[in-house]
């Protein structure tokens, strides 16, 4: 579903991400680890078409995010580090505005306003005034903005930043709920959050790729207790 050849962001005399080459099958949940700094939010801006690449190929669904732009768009639900709110707004108004963005027919759109409202549990608060949630029912929110017209893909930067632990939960189990149905990429620099909703991960490190595995096969490199040995792997292949 994700193909990524070569990818190579440069900013000036800097490089953001260096020769990056991973796929990510569809219906798969990866895990996009790494510390702050290691190029994940460049990575996701690209994928996404918010930033083109410097060098290298990146396909969404078969279609080059260069020369297919919106048509990749069209395939992607994008939750940023910081949700695209509207505080004055209502929940049921902006998921009808960012319907709206997205050219979803009208006919039907109250309907899907209320299917990715109960997917994201703010079906009880989309009368509410956004500057009037938690931050947990904010990520909610973004979220569900995301899943509107139902695209095959989703891309979800720190989507748990900022969260309280009870929060964080909901919205990793709401997360771990979509694999299957969406190719989900999750970008974190929380070790925890990959091991506890993911099965692939993808370690960067300093723009480069540190690692791409399953979680077993990473965490059999260090012992037989997977907590520990992951959390080892990470600080190993991070400490360069």
């Amino acid at each position: 579903m994700i193909e990524v050849q070569h990818l190579t962001r440069r900013y000036r005399d800097r490089v953001a991400i260096e020769d990056l080459s991973f796929d990510v099958a569809e219906g798969e949940l990866l895990g996009f680890l790494g510390p702050n700094g290691a190029g994940k939010s460049t990575t996701m801006k690209i994928l996404t078409g918010f930033l083109p690449p410097s060098e290298g190929v990146v396909k969404v669904g078969g279609f080059d995010v260069t020369t297919h732009p919106l048509e990749v768009k069209r395939r992607i639900g994008y939750l940023p580090e910081t949700p695209p709110l509207y505080p004055e707004m209502t929940v049921r108004g902006y998921l009808r505005f960012v319907a709206s963005l997205k050219r979803l027919p009208s006919r039907g759109l109250d309907t899907e306003v209320e299917r990715v409202a109960s997917l994201t549990g703010v079906t009880h608060v989309l009368g509410r005034l956004i500057q009037n949630l938690s931050k947990g029912y904010k990520q909610r929110t973004g979220i569900a903005q995301a899943l509107l017209g139902a695209p095959p893909v989703l891309i979800l930067d720190e989507p748990t930043e900022g969260l309280d632990p009870a929060q964080r939960a909901e919205v990793r189990a709401l997360i771990k709920g979509l694999a299957g149905k969406h190719t989900v990429i999750l970008s974190t620099h929380i070790l925890p959050e990959v091991t506890m909703t993911c099965e692939r991960v993808l370690i960067l490190n300093q723009g480069r790729i540190a690692a791409h595995d399953d979680l077993g096969k990473l965490a059999g490199l260090h012992g037989p207790s997977e907590s520990a040995s992951l959390e080892e792997v990470f600080i190993k292949l991070t400490a360069a």
